[in-house]
Protein backbone atom coordinates (compact mmCIF):
# COMPACT_ATOMS: atom_id res chain seq x y z
CA UNK A 1 0.00 0.00 0.00
CA UNK A 2 2.80 2.26 0.74
CA UNK A 3 4.37 1.67 -2.23
CA UNK A 4 1.31 2.22 -4.51
CA UNK A 5 0.87 5.41 -2.71
CA UNK A 6 4.74 6.85 -3.31
CA UNK A 7 4.31 5.94 -7.07
CA UNK A 8 1.43 7.82 -7.44
CA UNK A 9 2.84 10.50 -5.69
CA UNK A 10 5.82 10.22 -7.70
CA UNK A 11 3.68 9.98 -10.44
CA UNK A 12 1.53 13.16 -9.59
CA UNK A 13 4.81 15.11 -9.56
CA UNK A 14 6.34 13.78 -12.38
CA UNK A 15 3.30 14.96 -14.77
CA UNK A 16 2.92 18.43 -13.10
CA UNK A 17 6.65 18.92 -13.85
CA UNK A 18 5.89 17.82 -17.87
CA UNK A 19 2.78 20.04 -17.40
CA UNK A 20 4.59 23.27 -16.36
CA UNK A 21 7.58 22.99 -19.19
CA UNK A 22 4.93 22.20 -22.02
CA UNK A 23 3.38 25.80 -20.54
CA UNK A 24 6.35 27.89 -20.51
CA UNK A 25 7.54 26.40 -23.86
CA UNK A 26 4.21 27.32 -25.21
CA UNK A 27 3.91 30.88 -23.53
CA UNK A 28 7.95 31.32 -24.85
CA UNK A 29 6.38 30.38 -28.31
CA UNK A 30 3.29 32.58 -28.13
CA UNK A 31 5.54 35.35 -26.94
CA UNK A 32 7.93 35.26 -29.60
CA UNK A 33 4.77 35.38 -32.25
CA UNK A 34 3.54 38.19 -30.64
CA UNK A 35 6.56 40.51 -30.33
CA UNK A 36 7.22 39.76 -34.21
CA UNK A 37 3.54 40.67 -34.90
CA UNK A 38 3.76 43.69 -32.73
CA UNK A 39 7.61 44.42 -34.08
CA UNK A 40 5.66 44.38 -37.83
CA UNK A 41 2.82 46.04 -37.29
CA UNK A 42 5.20 49.17 -35.45
CA UNK A 43 7.37 49.63 -38.83
CA UNK A 44 4.31 49.79 -40.24
CA UNK A 45 2.03 51.94 -38.44
CA UNK A 46 4.23 54.14 -37.26
CA UNK A 47 4.86 56.60 -39.78
CA UNK A 48 0.93 56.37 -40.73
CA UNK A 49 0.13 56.92 -36.97
CA UNK A 50 2.71 60.05 -36.71
CA UNK A 51 0.57 61.72 -39.52
CA UNK A 52 -2.74 60.49 -38.40
CA UNK A 53 -3.16 58.85 -41.31
CA UNK A 54 -6.47 57.40 -40.25
CA UNK A 55 -7.29 55.34 -43.75
CA UNK A 56 -3.88 54.00 -44.41
CA UNK A 57 -3.89 52.51 -40.71
CA UNK A 58 -6.97 51.16 -41.81
CA UNK A 59 -5.17 49.58 -44.89
CA UNK A 60 -2.53 48.55 -42.92
CA UNK A 61 -4.55 46.71 -40.41
CA UNK A 62 -6.66 45.01 -42.74
CA UNK A 63 -4.31 43.57 -44.72
CA UNK A 64 -2.27 42.24 -41.75
CA UNK A 65 -5.37 40.24 -40.48
CA UNK A 66 -6.05 38.35 -43.74
CA UNK A 67 -2.53 37.81 -44.65
CA UNK A 68 -3.51 33.57 -44.80
CA UNK A 69 -5.43 31.09 -43.33
CA UNK A 70 -3.13 30.28 -40.53
CA UNK A 71 -3.28 33.71 -39.11
CA UNK A 72 -3.21 33.85 -35.33
CA UNK A 73 -4.54 37.37 -35.69
CA UNK A 74 -8.47 37.80 -34.80
CA UNK A 75 -9.08 41.18 -33.95
CA UNK A 76 -6.52 44.55 -33.64
CA UNK A 77 -6.93 48.07 -32.55
CA UNK A 78 -4.24 51.11 -32.95
CA UNK A 79 -4.68 54.31 -31.03
CA UNK A 80 -3.18 57.77 -30.74
CA UNK A 81 -0.61 58.99 -28.19
CA UNK A 82 -3.92 60.11 -26.42
CA UNK A 83 -5.51 56.96 -26.37
CA UNK A 84 -8.41 57.57 -28.87
CA UNK A 85 -8.98 54.92 -31.60
CA UNK A 86 -7.82 55.80 -34.91
CA UNK A 87 -8.94 52.30 -37.20
CA UNK A 88 -9.62 49.22 -36.12
CA UNK A 89 -10.02 45.51 -38.38
CA UNK A 90 -13.47 45.58 -36.57
CA UNK A 91 -14.37 49.40 -36.37
CA UNK A 92 -17.79 48.21 -34.58
CA UNK A 93 -16.37 47.00 -31.71
CA UNK A 94 -13.76 49.56 -31.52
CA UNK A 95 -14.83 53.13 -33.48
CA UNK A 96 -13.16 55.82 -33.85
CA UNK A 97 -12.12 58.20 -31.56
CA UNK A 98 -13.73 55.96 -28.82
CA UNK A 99 -10.90 55.35 -25.93
CA UNK A 100 -9.10 52.29 -25.76
CA UNK A 101 -9.13 52.04 -22.26
CA UNK A 102 -12.52 50.37 -22.71
CA UNK A 103 -11.26 47.22 -24.96
CA UNK A 104 -8.22 46.57 -22.72
CA UNK A 105 -9.81 44.80 -19.64
CA UNK A 106 -8.05 41.07 -19.34
CA UNK A 107 -5.06 42.42 -21.66
CA UNK A 108 -1.48 41.07 -21.05
CA UNK A 109 1.62 43.17 -21.05
CA UNK A 110 4.24 41.44 -24.01
CA UNK A 111 6.78 40.97 -21.20
CA UNK A 112 4.45 38.33 -19.35
CA UNK A 113 2.45 36.92 -22.09
CA UNK A 114 1.00 33.14 -21.00
CA UNK A 115 -1.93 30.80 -22.01
CA UNK A 116 -3.42 30.39 -18.82
CA UNK A 117 -6.85 28.52 -18.14
CA UNK A 118 -9.40 27.29 -20.97
CA UNK A 119 -9.88 30.60 -23.19
CA UNK A 120 -8.96 30.43 -26.95
CA UNK A 121 -8.14 33.86 -27.44
CA UNK A 122 -5.39 36.76 -25.52
CA UNK A 123 -5.15 39.99 -25.73
CA UNK A 124 -1.94 41.81 -25.53
CA UNK A 125 -1.91 45.65 -25.25
CA UNK A 126 1.38 46.94 -26.35
CA UNK A 127 3.26 50.85 -27.30
CA UNK A 128 3.77 51.61 -30.77
CA UNK A 129 7.15 53.09 -30.90
CA UNK A 130 8.32 54.91 -33.78
CA UNK A 131 11.70 56.70 -34.45
CA UNK A 132 12.58 55.73 -30.89
CA UNK A 133 9.40 57.66 -29.09
CA UNK A 134 6.05 56.08 -28.84
CA UNK A 135 3.45 57.55 -30.91
CA UNK A 136 0.43 55.38 -29.54
CA UNK A 137 -0.80 51.83 -28.81
CA UNK A 138 -1.78 48.66 -30.34
CA UNK A 139 -4.03 46.54 -29.06
CA UNK A 140 -4.56 43.00 -30.41
CA UNK A 141 -6.16 39.77 -29.94
CA UNK A 142 -4.93 36.65 -30.99
CA UNK A 143 -6.12 32.91 -31.28
CA UNK A 144 -4.27 29.76 -29.12
CA UNK A 145 -7.30 27.62 -29.35
CA UNK A 146 -4.34 25.23 -31.07
CA UNK A 147 -2.06 25.65 -28.06
CA UNK A 148 -5.17 25.08 -25.37
CA UNK A 149 -6.50 21.91 -27.54
CA UNK A 150 -2.40 20.12 -27.57
CA UNK A 151 -2.20 21.01 -23.88
CA UNK A 152 -5.74 19.06 -22.95
CA UNK A 153 -4.16 16.07 -25.48
CA UNK A 154 -1.27 15.88 -23.86
CA UNK A 155 -2.51 16.53 -20.43
CA UNK A 156 -4.98 13.67 -21.04
CA UNK A 157 -2.60 10.91 -22.65
CA UNK A 158 -0.18 12.39 -19.52
CA UNK A 159 -2.74 11.36 -16.79
CA UNK A 160 -3.56 7.96 -18.62
CA UNK A 161 -0.11 6.89 -19.54
CA UNK A 162 0.86 7.95 -15.47
CA UNK A 163 -1.86 5.91 -14.27
CA UNK A 164 -1.21 3.11 -16.46
CA UNK A 165 2.39 3.00 -15.63
CA UNK A 166 1.84 3.55 -11.86
CA UNK A 167 -0.52 0.88 -11.59
CA UNK A 168 2.21 -1.31 -13.59
CA UNK A 169 5.46 -0.03 -11.28
CA UNK A 170 2.50 -0.58 -8.10
CA UNK A 171 2.30 -4.48 -8.58
CA UNK A 172 5.55 -4.73 -9.95
CA UNK A 173 6.93 -2.74 -6.41
CA UNK A 174 4.27 -5.31 -4.36
CA UNK A 175 5.82 -8.09 -5.86
CA UNK A 176 9.58 -6.75 -5.34
CA UNK A 177 8.64 -6.03 -1.44
CA UNK A 178 6.82 -9.18 -1.10
CA UNK A 179 9.55 -10.59 -2.43
CA UNK A 180 12.26 -9.22 0.04
CA UNK A 181 9.71 -9.56 2.80
CA UNK A 182 9.31 -13.04 2.02
CA UNK A 183 12.14 -14.18 5.15
CA UNK A 184 10.13 -12.10 7.29
CA UNK A 185 7.03 -13.38 6.64
CA UNK A 186 8.03 -17.14 6.98
CA UNK A 187 9.40 -15.98 10.59
CA UNK A 188 5.94 -14.46 11.53
CA UNK A 189 4.01 -17.60 10.53
CA UNK A 190 6.25 -19.95 12.40
CA UNK A 191 5.80 -17.63 15.24
CA UNK A 192 2.09 -17.23 14.86
CA UNK A 193 1.69 -21.28 14.40
CA UNK A 194 3.33 -22.49 17.60
CA UNK A 195 3.31 -19.42 19.95
CA UNK A 196 4.89 -22.22 22.63
CA UNK A 197 7.65 -23.88 21.16
CA UNK A 198 8.46 -21.84 17.57
CA UNK A 199 9.47 -24.04 15.39
CA UNK A 200 12.95 -23.08 13.32
CA UNK A 201 12.74 -22.10 9.25
CA UNK A 202 13.06 -25.07 7.11
CA UNK A 203 16.83 -25.02 5.38
CA UNK A 204 15.43 -25.24 1.79
CA UNK A 205 13.31 -22.14 2.79
CA UNK A 206 16.26 -20.17 3.96
CA UNK A 207 17.83 -17.17 1.78
CA UNK A 208 20.77 -17.28 -0.34
CA UNK A 209 23.74 -15.55 0.21
CA UNK A 210 24.63 -13.59 3.74
CA UNK A 211 22.11 -10.71 3.12
CA UNK A 212 20.18 -9.21 5.92
CA UNK A 213 17.35 -11.36 4.91
CA UNK A 214 19.29 -14.44 5.50
CA UNK A 215 21.07 -13.61 8.83
CA UNK A 216 17.30 -13.03 9.86
CA UNK A 217 16.60 -16.47 9.28
CA UNK A 218 19.83 -17.81 10.65
CA UNK A 219 19.19 -15.63 13.62
CA UNK A 220 16.04 -16.44 14.48
CA UNK A 221 16.43 -20.50 14.26
CA UNK A 222 19.32 -19.37 16.48
CA UNK A 223 16.91 -18.23 19.07
CA UNK A 224 14.75 -21.45 18.49
CA UNK A 225 17.44 -23.09 19.63
CA UNK A 226 18.16 -21.31 22.43
CA UNK A 227 14.40 -21.48 23.35
CA UNK A 228 14.47 -25.48 22.98
CA UNK A 229 17.52 -25.65 25.09
CA UNK A 230 16.31 -23.17 27.92
CA UNK A 231 13.25 -25.54 28.02
CA UNK A 232 14.78 -28.94 28.25
CA UNK A 233 17.23 -27.30 30.98
CA UNK A 234 14.22 -25.74 32.95
CA UNK A 235 12.51 -29.48 32.79
CA UNK A 236 15.65 -31.13 33.73
CA UNK A 237 16.14 -28.74 36.64
CA UNK A 238 12.67 -28.70 37.77
CA UNK A 239 12.98 -32.33 37.76
CA UNK A 240 16.02 -32.49 39.41
CA UNK A 241 14.33 -29.81 42.45
CA UNK A 242 11.86 -32.71 42.65
CA UNK A 243 13.41 -35.25 42.95
CA UNK A 244 16.45 -33.55 45.39
CA UNK A 245 12.60 -32.80 47.67
CA UNK A 246 11.87 -36.10 47.68
CA UNK A 247 15.54 -37.19 48.83
CA UNK A 248 15.63 -34.78 51.72
CA UNK A 249 11.76 -36.28 52.69
CA UNK A 250 13.14 -39.87 52.34
CA UNK A 251 15.57 -39.48 54.41
CA UNK A 252 13.56 -38.54 57.41
CA UNK A 253 10.82 -40.97 56.12
CA UNK A 254 13.42 -43.74 56.67
CA UNK A 255 13.88 -42.79 60.33
CA UNK A 256 10.12 -42.20 60.82
CA UNK A 257 9.62 -46.25 59.08
CA UNK A 258 13.15 -47.37 61.13
CA UNK A 259 11.86 -46.52 64.44
CA UNK A 260 8.63 -48.37 64.93
CA UNK A 261 9.72 -51.27 62.78
CA UNK A 262 12.13 -52.32 66.27
CA UNK A 263 9.29 -52.12 68.21
CA UNK A 264 7.37 -54.40 65.66
CA UNK A 265 10.25 -56.69 65.78
CA UNK A 266 9.93 -57.22 69.28
CA UNK A 267 6.16 -57.74 68.89
CA UNK A 268 7.04 -60.57 66.89
CA UNK A 269 9.20 -61.85 69.11
CA UNK A 270 7.18 -61.60 71.99
CA UNK A 271 4.47 -63.30 70.06
CA UNK A 272 6.48 -66.59 69.51
CA UNK A 273 7.92 -66.60 72.71
CA UNK A 274 4.91 -66.02 74.28
CA UNK A 275 2.05 -67.91 72.19
CA UNK A 276 0.47 -69.71 75.20
CA UNK A 277 -0.44 -66.53 76.82
CA UNK A 278 -3.75 -65.13 75.44
CA UNK A 279 -3.44 -61.65 76.56
CA UNK A 280 0.58 -60.90 75.91
CA UNK A 281 -0.89 -62.44 72.24
CA UNK A 282 -3.70 -59.88 71.92
CA UNK A 283 -1.79 -56.81 73.51
CA UNK A 284 1.01 -57.13 71.22
CA UNK A 285 -1.01 -58.14 68.00
CA UNK A 286 -2.64 -54.57 68.77
CA UNK A 287 0.96 -53.22 68.72
CA UNK A 288 1.61 -54.73 65.48
CA UNK A 289 -1.57 -53.10 63.65
CA UNK A 290 -1.23 -49.79 65.11
CA UNK A 291 2.45 -50.12 63.95
CA UNK A 292 1.39 -51.31 60.68
CA UNK A 293 -0.97 -49.00 60.30
CA UNK A 294 1.50 -45.77 60.82
CA UNK A 295 3.99 -47.20 58.36
CA UNK A 296 0.81 -47.89 55.98
CA UNK A 297 -0.08 -44.69 56.01
CA UNK A 298 3.26 -42.96 56.08
CA UNK A 299 3.72 -45.31 52.21
CA UNK A 300 0.54 -44.12 51.30
CA UNK A 301 1.11 -40.41 51.67
CA UNK A 302 4.67 -40.41 49.69
CA UNK A 303 3.14 -42.35 46.72
CA UNK A 304 0.14 -40.24 46.54
CA UNK A 305 2.83 -37.10 46.23
CA UNK A 306 4.83 -38.65 44.14
CA UNK A 307 1.80 -38.49 41.42
CA UNK A 308 1.58 -35.61 39.44
CA UNK A 309 -1.26 -35.89 37.22
CA UNK A 310 -3.62 -32.99 37.10
CA UNK A 311 -6.91 -35.36 36.48
CA UNK A 312 -6.35 -37.24 39.56
CA UNK A 313 -8.19 -37.02 42.40
CA UNK A 314 -9.49 -33.62 43.99
CA UNK A 315 -8.10 -31.77 46.63
CA UNK A 316 -9.51 -32.58 50.33
CA UNK A 317 -8.74 -31.95 54.06
CA UNK A 318 -6.88 -35.37 54.22
CA UNK A 319 -4.17 -34.22 51.69
CA UNK A 320 -3.21 -31.54 54.12
CA UNK A 321 -3.80 -34.49 56.91
CA UNK A 322 -1.18 -36.22 54.83
CA UNK A 323 1.12 -33.48 54.39
CA UNK A 324 1.84 -32.86 58.13
CA UNK A 325 2.23 -36.82 58.53
CA UNK A 326 5.24 -36.29 55.69
CA UNK A 327 6.74 -33.19 57.16
CA UNK A 328 6.31 -34.16 60.96
CA UNK A 329 9.58 -36.14 60.92
CA UNK A 330 11.62 -33.27 59.53
CA UNK A 331 10.08 -31.15 62.10
CA UNK A 332 10.81 -33.49 64.84
CA UNK A 333 14.47 -33.97 63.82
CA UNK A 334 14.58 -30.06 63.82
CA UNK A 335 13.24 -29.99 67.44
CA UNK A 336 10.72 -27.33 65.80
CA UNK A 337 7.33 -26.10 66.81
CA UNK A 338 4.47 -26.39 63.94
CA UNK A 339 1.62 -24.59 63.73
CA UNK A 340 -1.38 -26.04 61.55
CA UNK A 341 -4.75 -24.55 60.82
CA UNK A 342 -6.75 -26.09 57.98
CA UNK A 343 -10.30 -24.65 57.30
CA UNK A 344 -12.79 -26.31 55.51
CA UNK A 345 -11.56 -27.50 51.56
CA UNK A 346 -14.52 -27.28 49.12
CA UNK A 347 -12.94 -26.72 45.89
CA UNK A 348 -12.06 -28.77 42.70
CA UNK A 349 -8.59 -28.30 41.93
CA UNK A 350 -6.53 -31.61 41.67
CA UNK A 351 -4.45 -32.59 44.73
CA UNK A 352 -1.28 -33.84 43.76
CA UNK A 353 0.47 -29.99 42.36
CA UNK A 354 -1.12 -28.32 45.61
CA UNK A 355 0.33 -31.19 47.61
CA UNK A 356 4.13 -30.49 46.32
CA UNK A 357 3.61 -26.94 46.58
CA UNK A 358 2.98 -27.35 50.12
CA UNK A 359 5.38 -30.05 50.56
CA UNK A 360 8.06 -27.80 49.03
CA UNK A 361 7.33 -25.03 50.83
CA UNK A 362 7.33 -26.45 54.02
CA UNK A 363 10.46 -28.37 53.68
CA UNK A 364 12.31 -24.70 52.66
CA UNK A 365 10.91 -23.52 55.92
CA UNK A 366 11.79 -26.23 58.08
CA UNK A 367 15.37 -25.52 56.72
CA UNK A 368 15.53 -21.84 57.26
CA UNK A 369 13.80 -21.74 60.51
CA UNK A 370 16.52 -23.89 61.56
CA UNK A 371 17.29 -25.80 64.55
CA UNK A 372 14.50 -25.15 67.11
CA UNK A 373 12.42 -22.52 64.81
CA UNK A 374 9.05 -22.50 63.96
CA UNK A 375 6.69 -23.64 60.49
CA UNK A 376 3.54 -23.10 59.83
CA UNK A 377 1.21 -23.67 57.61
CA UNK A 378 -2.75 -22.12 56.90
CA UNK A 379 -5.17 -22.89 54.64
CA UNK A 380 -8.49 -22.10 53.46
CA UNK A 381 -10.65 -20.28 51.35
CA UNK A 382 -11.01 -16.40 50.47
CA UNK A 383 -13.28 -14.78 47.70
CA UNK A 384 -13.08 -18.05 45.87
CA UNK A 385 -9.21 -18.58 45.77
CA UNK A 386 -7.44 -21.52 47.79
CA UNK A 387 -5.01 -19.36 50.32
CA UNK A 388 -2.05 -21.04 51.60
CA UNK A 389 0.46 -19.57 53.77
CA UNK A 390 3.43 -21.01 54.82
CA UNK A 391 5.52 -18.53 57.49
CA UNK A 392 8.40 -19.60 59.26
CA UNK A 393 11.01 -17.79 61.78
CA UNK A 394 13.61 -17.68 59.71
CA UNK A 395 16.00 -14.73 58.46
CA UNK A 396 14.46 -14.29 55.32
CA UNK A 397 14.60 -15.67 51.21
CA UNK A 398 17.43 -14.95 49.71
CA UNK A 399 17.71 -13.02 46.19
CA UNK A 400 18.38 -16.05 44.46
CA UNK A 401 15.53 -17.64 46.42
CA UNK A 402 13.09 -14.70 45.44
CA UNK A 403 13.97 -15.09 41.48
CA UNK A 404 13.67 -19.02 41.52
CA UNK A 405 10.09 -18.34 43.36
CA UNK A 406 8.70 -15.17 41.94
CA UNK A 407 10.92 -14.13 38.87
CA UNK A 408 9.99 -15.00 35.30
CA UNK A 409 13.44 -15.34 33.96
CA UNK A 410 15.19 -18.22 33.26
CA UNK A 411 16.52 -20.64 36.15
CA UNK A 412 19.14 -19.39 38.73
CA UNK A 413 21.26 -21.61 40.82
CA UNK A 414 21.39 -21.31 44.57
CA UNK A 415 19.77 -22.66 47.52
CA UNK A 416 15.83 -22.99 47.62
CA UNK A 417 15.15 -26.75 46.87
CA UNK A 418 11.92 -26.72 44.90
CA UNK A 419 11.25 -23.06 44.60
CA UNK A 420 11.50 -23.54 40.63
CA UNK A 421 9.05 -26.66 40.89
CA UNK A 422 6.43 -24.26 43.20
CA UNK A 423 5.98 -21.78 40.51
CA UNK A 424 5.99 -24.06 37.54
CA UNK A 425 2.91 -25.73 39.28
CA UNK A 426 1.19 -22.36 40.51
CA UNK A 427 1.71 -20.94 36.93
CA UNK A 428 0.03 -23.69 35.71
CA UNK A 429 -2.81 -23.82 38.01
CA UNK A 430 -2.98 -20.24 36.78
CA UNK A 431 -2.46 -19.23 40.36
CA UNK A 432 -0.10 -16.53 42.30
CA UNK A 433 2.59 -15.95 44.71
CA UNK A 434 3.69 -13.39 46.98
CA UNK A 435 6.26 -13.12 49.27
CA UNK A 436 6.09 -10.67 52.48
CA UNK A 437 8.20 -10.39 55.66
CA UNK A 438 6.24 -9.22 59.31
CA UNK A 439 6.83 -10.28 62.62
CA UNK A 440 10.12 -11.66 62.43
CA UNK A 441 8.35 -14.46 59.85
CA UNK A 442 8.90 -15.39 55.99
CA UNK A 443 5.47 -15.51 54.95
CA UNK A 444 4.90 -17.22 51.66
CA UNK A 445 1.27 -16.75 50.37
CA UNK A 446 -0.41 -19.13 47.24
CA UNK A 447 -3.31 -18.04 46.17
CA UNK A 448 -5.48 -20.94 43.30
CA UNK A 449 -8.60 -20.14 41.62
CA UNK A 450 -11.05 -22.73 42.63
Amino acid sequence: MFTAALMILVGFLASQQVLAALRQVQDARIRELAQLQIEALSVALGPLVSRNDIWGVYDTLDRASGQNEGQRLVFAAVANAGGAVLAATNPRRAPVDSNIAALTKGAQALDALSVAGKTAEIKVLAPLVYQGREVGQILTEMDVSDLVAARRRVSRWLLIGNAVATFLLAILGYLVMRRILMPVTRVVERMRESADAPEPIAPSDMPAGDSEMAQLARSYNSMVGAIGAKAEADRRLAERERFVSLGRLSSSLAHEINNPLGGLLNAVDTVQKYADRPDVVRESADLLRRGLGHMRDVARATLDLNRLDHTGAVLAAEDFHDLKLLIEPEISRQQQRLGWEVGKITCTLPAAPVRQIALNLLLNASEAAGREGRVSLKAGHSGGRLCLEIADSGPGLSKSACARLLGTEAAVTGSGVGLRLVRDLVNQLKGCVSFDRAGGETIIRVELPC
